[in-house]
C-alpha cells in the first residue's frame, strides 16, 4: 500500500520548470527505442491517413491540451491591453521602412492605394480571427482554430508557416532597428553593421539585431502584465509621434509630387500591397492572448476590430503624406520619413521621426515575444514540436522555452539576413495562413462532425475548391498579363458561382455563440480571393524560398511530427 501512496505522491509532485531529459522532448512511445522508431516509419502511410482526417474539438483545445504546459497562464488583460497590443503588434517597421522601399520601387504615390488594397484584405482576416477567438479562446491562434475545422495535416502546414512567420518577422523587425538607431545617431543605415564578402543580402551581420531581441525576449518573459504597461505607455508615445509625421507631412505637402500617381502602372499597386501586407502582420498575436484576458468573448472584438481599423486609417494617411512630401524618386529606401523632413528644412524632425520609429518597432519585438511564444506553446502541447516548448513557468507565468526557442532562431537569421528578402517570404507565409484562415470559418460554419449530411460535406469540398482554383486563377492571369481581361471572364464568374453554390445549396450548420462574421460565405470567400490574389503578385524568388522551407517542413512531419502527433492522438488513458 505504501509503494502505491509513493508513486501517486511522485505523480502528483510537480517537476522542476529547468529540466532537460529525453521524456521532456520525445515522451512519445514511438521515440523510446529504434525498434518502435523504425516500427513507427513502416506505417507512415496508415499513420498520415490517420492524422489527414482526423479533426480535434473544441474542448479538447480548450482544456485537455492546455493540460501540457503544466501550469496555466495568468488572466490579467482588458480590451484596453489588447487594443495597445494591436497598435505596438502592428506599427513599426512595415510603415516607417516598407512604405518608402515599395513607394520607390513598384507604387510610387499609389502606395496609399496599396495600403487600402492590404488594409481591406487584412480587415477580412480579422473578422475571421474574432469569430474563432471568441469561440476557441486558446494560446495557439490561428494553429488552434485549423486543428479543430481542417485537420492535423492542415494544422501542421500552418503551423510551420506560423512559425516561420514568428521568426522572419522577429528577425526583419530587428534589423529595421538597427537602421534607424543609426540614422538617429545620424550614421548611414549600414553604418553599424559589419561588411563581409558573403552573398549579397547576406554580407551585412547586424550584431545590435541580435542585442535587440535578446532584450526584448527578456523583458517578455518577466512578466506578461508588466510588458503590458510598457508597451501601452510606448505605444501612446509612439502614436503621438505618428499624429506629428501626419499633420507635418501635410503642412509641407507639395501636389505636385503626386505626379504621375501610379508611374509603374496597377500591377506595381499590387505587387507593392503583397509587400506592405507585412506592415499589418502581427494582429494575430492578440488572438494567442486570449488564455491570459479576462473577458474573452467581449475584449478580444473589441481589441481586434477596434485597433485595426484606426490603424488602417493611419498607414494610409502617413503613405500620402511621404508621397506628398517628397517626389518618389528621391525617397530614401531604408529611412524615408526622416530624409524626408530633412530635406524640406525640419532637420529637428528627422530625429525625432527616427525615434519614434524605434519606439513602435520596440513594441513590435515586445508584443511580437509574447504573441510568437504563445503559439508555440500550444503547437507544442499538440506534439507536433517537442512538449519542452509547451511548459509554463509556476512563477512568471509565462512560456520562457518557447520564447527562447523563437529569439534564438530569430537572431540567427537578423545576424545574416537583409530586410527585403525577409519582407517577401514573410508575405508569402502570412497571406498562407490567412487564407486557411478563411476557408476554416467556412467549414466551421457549414460542417459539423456527425451532423452533416456526408452528400452536403462532398458539395462543400467541391464548391471550396472551385473558389480556391478560382482565386489561383485570377492572381495567375494578373501575373501573366495584367491588362488582359479574358482570363478574369473564366475565373471570376467560376468564384461567384462557387461562393454562391455555398450560400445557396447548404445549409448553415453552425451559429456563433456570441458574435459571428457577417455575409458568410461571401466575406471568407473574399479573404480566400484577396489573400491568393496578392501573394500572386509576389515575385518568384519569394514562391522558392516558400517552396523550400515547405519541403524541409514535410520532411520534418514525415520523420517526426506525423509519429509524435499520432501517439498523442491515441495514448492509452493513464489509469
Amino acid at each position: 500500500m505504501s509503494s502505491l501512496e509513493n508513486m501517486k505522491d511522485q505523480q502528483i509532485q510537480p517537476q522542476p520548470y529547468w529540466r532537460c531529459s529525453k521524456q521532456d522532448f520525445f515522451p512519445e512511445e514511438s521515440f523510446q527505442s529504434w525498434t518502435n522508431y523504425r516500427h513507427a516509419l513502416s506505417h507512415t502511410y496508415s499513420r498520415f491517413k490517420d492524422r489527414l482526417l482526423s479533426r480535434s474539438q473544441d474542448s479538447d483545445e480548450i482544456e485537455k491540451l492546455r493540460k501540457q504546459s503544466e501550469n496555466d497562464m495568468k488572466r490579467c488583460l482588458t480590451w484596453w491591453d489588447l487594443m495597445w497590443f494591436g497598435f505596438g503588434a502592428v506599427i513599426g517597421a512595415g510603415i516607417f521602412v516598407l512604405t518608402g522601399q515599395e513607394a520607390r520601387y513598384n507604387a510610387g504615390p499609389a502606395i496609399v492605394l496599396s495600403y487600402v488594397a492590404s488594409g481591406f484584405s487584412a480587415m477580412l482576416s480579422v473578422f475571421c480571427y474574432t469569430e474563432f477567438a471568441i469561440e476557441i479562446p486558446v494560446a495557439g491562434g490561428s494553429f488552434a482554430y485549423l486543428r479543430v475545422e481542417l485537420g492535423d495535416f492542415a494544422a501542421f502546414i500552418t503551423a510551420g508557416n506560423i512559425l516561420l512567420e514568428c521568426i522572419l518577422g522577429g528577425a526583419a523587425v530587428a534589423r529595421s532597428w538597427t537602421s534607424y538607431f543609426a540614422t538617429l545617431l545620424n550614421r548611414d543605415s549600414n553604418s553599424f553593421r559589419i561588411h563581409t564578402d558573403l552573398a549579397e543580402g547576406y554580407n551585412l551581420l547586424d550584431p545590435i539585431a541580435v542585442v535587440v531581441l535578446t532584450i526584448a525576449a527578456t523583458i517578455a518573459m518577466s512578466s506578461t502584465r508588466n510588458t503590458s504597461v510598457l508597451n501601452w505607455i510606448a505605444s501612446v508615445v509612439n502614436t503621438l509621434m505618428i499624429l506629428f509625421v501626419i499633420i507635418a507631412g501635410f503642412s509641407n505637402a507639395d501636389v505636385s509630387n503626386m505626379k504621375p500617381f501610379t508611374p509603374f502602372g496597377v500591377e506595381g499597386v499590387f505587387r507593392a500591397a503583397a509587400i506592405v501586407y507585412f506592415a499589418y502582420g502581427g494582429f494575430d498575436a492578440i488572438a494567442t492572448m486570449a488564455e491570459e484576458t479576462k473577458n474573452p468573448s467581449r475584449d478580444i472584438p473589441i481589441g481586434l476590430l477596434g485597433s485595426m481599423s484606426i490603424i488602417t486609417v493611419i498607414y494610409c494617411l502617413m503613405a500620402l503624406s511621404l508621397t506628398m512630401m517628397q517626389k518618389y524618386t528621391d525617397i530614401n529606401p531604408n529611412a524615408a520619413y526622416s530624409v524626408a523632413f530633412e530635406r524640406v528644412g525640419l532637420r529637428w524632425a528627422k530625429y525625432l521621426v527616427a525615434l519614434g520609429a524605434l519606439k513602435g518597432m520596440t513594441t513590435v519585438l515586445l508584443v511580437g515575444a509574447l504573441g510568437q511564444a504563445r503559439y508555440i506553446t500550444h503547437i507544442a502541447r499538440a506534439h507536433m514540436i517537442p512538449p519542452f516548448f509547451a511548459l509554463v513557468h509556476p512563477k512568471t507565468k509565462t512560456p520562457i522555452n518557447a520564447t527562447l526557442l523563437v529569439t534564438i532562431c530569430s537572431a540567427c537569421i537578423a545576424f545574416f539576413s537583409s530586410l527585403d528578402i525577409l519582407a517577401s517570404l514573410l508575405s508569402v507565409s502570412t497571406l498562407f495562413v490567412f487564407m486557411m484562415m478563411a476557408v476554416a470559418l467556412i467549414v466551421r460554419r457549414y460542417y459539423v462532425n456527425g451532423v452533416t449530411p456526408r452528400t452536403s460535406l462532398l458539395k462543400l469540398v467541391g464548391f471550396l475548391l472551385i473558389i480556391i482554383a478560382s482565386s489561383i486563377g485570377m492572381s495567375a492571369c494578373w501575373g501573366l498579363n495584367p491588362s488582359g481581361w479574358v482570363g478574369y471572364a473564366v475565373t471570376v464568374p467560376l468564384w461567384f458561382m462557387g461562393t454562391l453554390g455555398i450560400a445557396v445549396l447548404l445549409p448553415q450548420q453552425r451559429t456563433p455563440k456570441v458574435w459571428g462574421v457577417p455575409l458568410v460565405p461571401w466575406l471568407p470567400s473574399l479573404s480566400i480571393a484577396t489573400n491568393l490574389f496578392l501573394m500572386g503578385s509576389l515575385g518568384h524568388m519569394a514562391f522558392v524560398r516558400f517552396g523550400i522551407c515547405t519541403v524541409i517542413m514535410l520532411v520534418y512531419y514525415v520523420l517526426f511530427g506525423l509519429h509524435a502527433t499520432y501517439d498523442m492522438a491515441h495514448q492509452q488513458p493513464q489509469v
